[in-house]
């Protein structure tokens, strides 16, 4: 487009006017135009469109490229121009769209809204990494430093058996490493993809530093005090396997006989840990810095680092059917070999289902600093608990599985033909039992799981 065709319309999304070369403004418009679709700027032109002419030195054009680039990161390298225009100085700025999103400047982010451009939060930061239009997914890229003798055989070996059995795969354990990995689609113009090596490299964290699970149990419910901490940093198939082993040390259990069997019962379903270790480490954002996180409290388990929900999902979706959305396809086909998730997009249904089978409240979904966080909560009612107690108490344990709190009179709604006093037994029966505790006092007096 040429420039008195841009000078015919007003600014806009695509288009910047600047009357003075001043670069703290301009890198702004850059960094923003860089992030969104591409543009031009007019520097000697005001916003009003008026001609109002810059003075133009010897090497002004070669100084702004070179501070261009030098400002910017990753690098910018926009095509300028000095034009005359009505007997005056102007230059011309064209910003093509990057393929390496975000470009900052000076440590911070900007993006094209309309006419203005608006600094980038960290949230916006890492959603704009995360949907980024890239021609591979992260985990296809290959690493070309990267080199075949690195790959752990033996895990490799391993991983080749078990897909005879779970998938009916007929691939022999003892092919060259090589040729295994290219039947699994995990090279690329014979180099190793990322997937292959977070897969199957000996010490994965060791090329990726974000590439590790860190676990810790901490004393009561902040994380004010370590009890026990741990960094696992082999492959992720390993990660998963240790990070679960190390959640299983610190989960209480009881047991019950059941006919002539031993059951264990735990303090969370094993089901549903396994089930959120699992989704972190196959569909996290490896491009962010943070590990997955572990954290034990004596009321619930969290799981940290996925980084953000891949576009479209939002928080809402993963409580019911949805479509199965793989940000790393290579590592989500492999642990779908394993046998560790399905292709349906109902592992966080799975969550759900475990933890309301077992006494416990629906799990929470939640965005924290930008990241998928699980958390699994605690209660010491169990199934265990639901033998000894009454129809009528069972009522209000389901209505606190929901609403989180119960008062003597709703009490008395869920069991209509029974008055104050039976209610107000029925309810110090549970607290005996360590299944509610009693908040407030009088006729604010409530009740809540324990």
């Amino acid at each position: 487009m040429g420039i008195y065709e841009l000078l015919e319309d007003t600014e806009n999304e695509n288009v910047e006017f600047k009357s003075s070369l001043e670069l703290n403004a301009i890198m702004k418009v850059i960094s923003a135009f860089s992030n969104k679709k591409g543009g031009t700027i007019l520097v000697g032109v005001s916003n009003t469109r008026d001609i109002v002419g810059i003075d133009i030195g010897k090497n002004t054009v070669e100084k702004l490229a070179s501070d261009i680039r030098r400002e910017t990161d990753p690098q910018v390298f926009p095509y300028i121009n000095d034009l005359d225009v009505d007997e005056k100085k102007v230059i011309e700025i064209e910003v093509s769209e990057s393929k390496s999103k975000p470009v900052f400047y000076r440590d911070k982010a900007y993006i094209r809204v309309g006419r203005s451009n608006q600094k980038l939060s960290s949230n916006e930061i890492r959603n704009l990494i995360t949907n980024e239009s890239i021609v591979t997914s992260w985990d296809e890229q290959i690493l070309e430093d990267a080199s075949f003798e690195d790959i752990d055989e033996k895990k490799l070996f391993n991983f080749l058996k078990i897909l005879r059995v779970t998938r009916n795969l007929n691939l022999d354990p003892n092919t060259l490493i090589e040729e295994a990995l290219n039947r699994l689609n995990l090279t690329k113009n014979g180099k190793l993809t990322n997937a292959a090596i977070l897969s199957f490299w000996f010490k994965s964290s060791e090329i990726f530093l974000q590439a590790e699970t860190q676990c810790a149990r901490f004393k009561g419910v902040t994380t004010n005090e370590f009890e026990d901490m741990h960094n696992f940093e082999g492959n992720i198939i390993d990660q998963r396997n240790d990070a679960l082993r190390f959640a299983e040390k610190y989960i209480k259990r009881s047991a019950k006989i059941v006919g002539t069997e031993r059951l264990e019962i735990f303090d969370y379903p094993i089901e549903a840990i396994r089930e959120a270790l699992t989704n972190a480490l196959c569909h996290r954002d490896y491009r962010i810095s943070s590990n997955v996180q572990l954290r034990i409290f004596d009321d619930r388990i969290e799981i940290w680092g996925c980084g953000p929900l891949p576009q479209p999902l939002k928080i809402e979706d993963l409580k019911v059917e949805h479509e199965s959305i793989r940000r790393n396809p290579l590592i989500a086909e492999c642990f779908f070999k394993m046998g560790f998730i399905e292709k349906w997009g109902t592992g966080t249904q799975r969550i759900i289902e475990s933890c309301i089978e077992e006494g416990l409240p629906e799990p929470l979904f939640e965005i924290k600093s930008g990241s998928l966080v699980v958390t699994i909560r605690k209660y010491k009612f169990t199934t265990l608990a639901k033998n000894n107690i009454s129809e009528r108490q069972q009522k209000a344990v389901d209505y606190l599985l929901v609403h989180e709190k119960i008062t003597n009179n709703e009490y008395r709604q869920l069991n209509p033909e029974i008055k104050r006093d039976t209610a107000t037994n029925d309810l110090k029966d549970l607290v005996n039992k360590e299944i509610i505790l009693v908040k407030g006092k009088g006729r604010y007096t409530y009740y809540i799981l324990s």
